[in-house]
């Protein structure tokens, strides 16, 4: 599938909002093209990113009090693990649902797909990483779950098969409109130090695994350093990142990510600050300083040989991280600078 978004505007999920019928209608505003279901974690814990698509998988204890959740690996799980496989081999979508506890912002948003008056071009929805999820969430001692190997199998394949659900539920709705899966992964900016002890080759077949089982458009975001190789050896369509403050470690990659644009892949530039490097940023900000950062920061890859119409042409205006840790006010003026944004630089290229 050809995808050259030439600037359009969408966002990576996360919304301070706990009406989720009001959250959707700010995504409708300023994300019409491509909207992204609103994640509303400030509504339930059972919205948080570790925590929302855990439904259905064996042996996770949730705690809502307490807000802790784990997985707990003691005694026998050969049962719970074995009706787990054979669910996923049975490819049962309806055992990797979402439920409206879960995710009360993607049920509010499919009534709001059923009343548009026009359909966008892409319909995005989100699934937190099997990394990020496996060093996020312990066992019962509370030892990270990725270590544990039949653990990490049933996440990564509850993920891909909760991203496939995802993209099921947009078509019974939009049958027409192509879907757009990101995968967060905030973790992977610890890649290669000391807390992180996965190799290279795992990391690539999880993140590969999950990828190959959407079936539209599949993403990735990670708000910080990282190497970009991971995903640029994963098989993954989009790679979102925070432009903002780390689109100088994205050129440390030149090769890599010309290679990658070149097959059709695309970069989503979070150059609108949301909770990084502050919520209180993106009040200094407007569309002029945000537009010279967003070019200065490109010039960096042009300087070192990628094609400036490459980039512009395979080119996706986001918040920089998700933005549920600001306040509403300046939440919904971060999704106006991206749209605002957006709209500029369309104009100026692409008019």
């Amino acid at each position: 599938m050809k995808f050259k978004p030439r600037c359009l505007p969408t966002a990576i999920g996360s919304v301070p909002h706990i009406d989720p019928a009001e959250a959707c209608r700010v995504v409708l505003r300023y994300l019409k093209e491509i909207p992204a279901w609103p994640q509303l974690p400030k509504k339930s814990y059972l919205e948080n990113m570790y925590v929302q698509y855990t439904e259905g998988m064996p042996r996770v204890m949730i705690n809502r009090e307490k807000e802790r959740v784990y997985f707990d690996t003691s005694g026998d799980v050969s049962g719970d693990i074995t009706k787990f496989y054979e669910s996923y081999l049975a490819e049962e979508l309806d055992a990797f649902t979402i439920g409206s506890e879960h995710a009360a912002g993607f049920h509010a948003f499919l009534v709001s797909l059923q009343k548009i008056s026009s359909p966008p071009l892409f319909v995005k929805g989100q699934v937190t990483g099997p990394i990020s999820l496996g060093l996020a969430v312990p066992d019962e001692g509370g030892k990270p779950i990725l270590y544990h190997e039949t653990f990490t199998d049933v996440i990564v394949k509850a993920l891909a098969l909760k991203a496939r659900w995802q993209e099921r539920k947009f078509k019974e709705i939009l049958p027409d409109v192509p879907t757009i899966i990101f995968f967060d992964e905030p973790y992977l900016t610890s890649y290669g130090s000391a807390f992180f002890s996965l190799n290279r080759g795992d990391v690539v077949k999880h993140l590969s695994e999950v990828f190959s089982a959407v079936d539209g458009l599949v993403g990735v975001h990670c708000c910080g350093k990282t190497d970009w190789t991971l995903f640029t050896e994963s098989g993954v369509n989009i790679i979102s990142f925070d432009a903002y403050d780390y689109a100088e470690s994205i050129a440390l990659y030149p090769r890599e990510i010309d290679q990658f644009l070149r097959g059709e892949g695309v970069l989503a530039w979070g150059i609108v600050p949301s909770i990084f490097p502050d919520p209180s940023r993106v009040e200094k900000e407007d569309v002029e300083s945000l537009i010279a950062r967003l070019e200065e920061k490109m010039q960096l890859l042009v300087d070192k040989g990628i094609d400036k119409e490459v980039l512009l042409e395979n080119c996706l205006v986001t918040p920089n991280c998700g933005t549920a840790s600001m306040s509403i006010e300046l939440a919904e003026r971060a999704y106006e600078l991206t749209r605002a944004v957006s709209d500029r630089m369309r104009e100026k290229y692409f008019s």
